[in-house]
């Protein structure tokens, strides 16, 4: 078991210091691993409250960010086409912004549709189980999504903290930073691992009143 936490106080200096550099290296020994699960649920954890003290974030928060990431990528898209087929003249980074801001907009889109449970439901052959397998079912879904976003969150933790450390600039500009847009990702799979724990809560609730608990879910809808 000490294996697993070996270089936690690498990680915790590196992190008090707020030096990329030695976070990145810090972050190669075993127990990122560990750590990273414990952060991932605090933080999920955290989320929850203010899901429930803020409702606007609770409902709106994804489809928000992946309605102006959308909306960025078509401006920036359709401008800079007219730009050079027009004008003769392109922004430098308007071939390298699009593709970050689609990375954001797909991993709360993620998020968002763990939240509807839209992804991979099997409603139908749930629904023709009895409320012991649906329920173990239910709970099985919620391991493999944390275990899932566990490794997500830490390797890409990784990713973002070496483009960090190496001072990675997003080409096409002087002074954005690769890692700005890559903390996206586990910061995504963070918040879907809050929906997780807020579908969890609702299913545990339905189990104990007797209320269904597969529901046919609807791609884009509430």
């Amino acid at each position: 078991m000490t294996g697993w936490f070996q270089g936690t106080g690498d990680i915790l200096s590196a992190l008090a210091a707020g030096d990329s550099w030695m976070l990145s290296e810090a972050m190669r020994q075993p127990a990122i691993w560990p750590l990273g699960l414990i952060a991932m649920l605090a933080a999920a954890a955290a989320l929850l409250v203010v899901y429930h003290f803020v409702p606007w974030i609770e409902r709106n928060f994804e489809k928000t960010v992946m309605v102006v990431s959308y909306l960025a990528i078509g401006g920036i898209i359709f401008v800079e086409v007219f730009r050079r087929f027009v004008l003769s003249e392109q922004a430098p980074w308007s071939t390298t912004l699009p593709p970050f801001l689609f990375l954001i907009m797909t991993w709360f889109g993620c998020t968002y549709n763990v939240q509807l449970r839209t992804h991979l439901a099997f409603a139908e052959f749930r629904g023709a189980m009895g409320r012991g397998g649906q329920m173990a079912c239910l709970v099985l879904d919620a391991l493999l999504w944390a275990g899932f976003a566990w490794i997500v969150v830490v390797t890409s933790s990784r990713v973002a903290a070496n483009s960090a450390s190496n001072f990675q600039i997003m080409l096409g500009t002087d002074n954005v930073m690769q890692w700005w847009f890559l903390i996206a990702v586990p910061l995504a799979f963070t918040m879907l691992v809050a929906r997780v724990l807020e579908n969890l809560i609702t299913d545990l609730r339905n189990f104990r009143t007797g209320a269904p608990l597969i529901k046919q879910a609807v791609i884009g809808g509430d």
